[in-house]
Formats: C-alpha cells, structure tokens, sequence
C-alpha cells in the first residue's frame, strides 16, 4: 500500500506494538507502515481518512473494524491494544515511545542472554504484557541469579521464563498467544 507511510514502529496505527512483535524482531514484517501491507483494511481505512497517524484521531474511533480485535492475537498479542491506545492518549506518543524502546531493549537482551531456542514467542508476550516496573524487577532478579550461578545459556532461559511466568501467573496473566478455536477450517 503505496500511501501508507508511518514513522512510528513502535507503536501501530491499530495499537499494537510493533517494536515487540517476533515477527517484526526476526525481520519478517518492518512494522506498521514501513512495508507492503496491502491486505491491511485498517491501513486502508486510515489513507481514506485523509492519513491518520492513529486510529484513535478519527471521529468513528472505535469503528466496526475493532469489533473482537483484542478476543484474538496474530504474531503479537492483541490483549492490551486498547489499554496501550488509552495509554498512549493519555501519557503521549513520545513518552509512550519512551516505554515501548526500553521495553524493547530488554527484549532483545532477553532474546540474547536468555533464549535457548524456545523462549522468542513467551519473551515477546511478558515484555508486552507485564508492566514495565515488573519487568525491570524480573531483569535485576534474574541476572542476580544467573550471574552468581553461573548457569548455562539452557538454564538461564528455563529461570527467565519461570521468573516471567511467575509474575505473569500473580497479575493474572496468560502468557499465550490465543488464536481462533477455528482458525484454518
């Protein structure tokens, strides 16, 4: 879609965070905006409104499109789409963006220091759930651990993904990506 063009990937015109997606992180999609999206209707519907940086700018905000957006998750989780669309309305893009690039961060130290081949889809999902506080808590925690256990990189991930599991369990959250009970039929 040649008219579609954002700047922003770390947070997308529907409300997800691109910046935090497995797929953005593994270089198959470039983020909201910065690609060929052609099959987006969302992407779409914002050139038709004259170039809508967010969804949340139009007067039809939430519109049929959104109906059961966050009952369902694609590469990334839509749970928290709404909550980081008020979010980002109520602190702004930039300071928004400011949370979203730590997260990130931590993200890809994660995906560097504590992945053993199976932690990319459960390290994408805790980052973007869990509170930012939560999860500077868990980081300190496990490196503590890690570094006086001298662990290998296999025992890292399994204490990483415990420790996130954990206070995801204690906060009520499915750390899953939860797909359509008849997706593919």
């Amino acid at each position: 879609m040649e008219k579609f063009k954002r700047n922003n990937t770390y947070l997308s015109l529907c409300g997800l965070n691109c910046g935090l997606c497995s797929m953005h992180i593994g270089n198959y999609c470039p983020g909201c905006g910065c690609g060929p999206h052609h099959s987006c209707s969302i992407a779409k519907c914002s050139v038709e409104h004259g170039g809508l940086e967010y969804c949340f700018e139009c007067n039809e905000f939430p519109c049929n499109k959104y109906e059961g957006a966050d009952k369902y998750d694609s590469f990334i989780t839509h749970r928290n789409q709404f909550k980081d669309i008020e979010k980002a309305k109520s602190i702004g893009i930039e300071a928004y963006n400011q949370e979203q690039v730590e997260k990130v961060e931590i993200l890809n130290y994660l995906l560097e220091n504590y992945n053993a081949g199976r932690q990319k889809t459960l390290f994408c999902i805790a980052v973007n759930l869990l509170d930012l506080q939560d999860i500077r808590k868990i980081m300190a925690e496990i490196g503590a651990y890690s570094g006086a256990n001298n662990l290998s990189i296999k025992d890292k991930a399994v204490y990483a993904a415990s420790r996130l599991q954990a206070i995801a369990n204690e906060k009520g959250i499915e750390l899953k990506l939860r797909k359509k009970a008849n997706a593919g039929k």
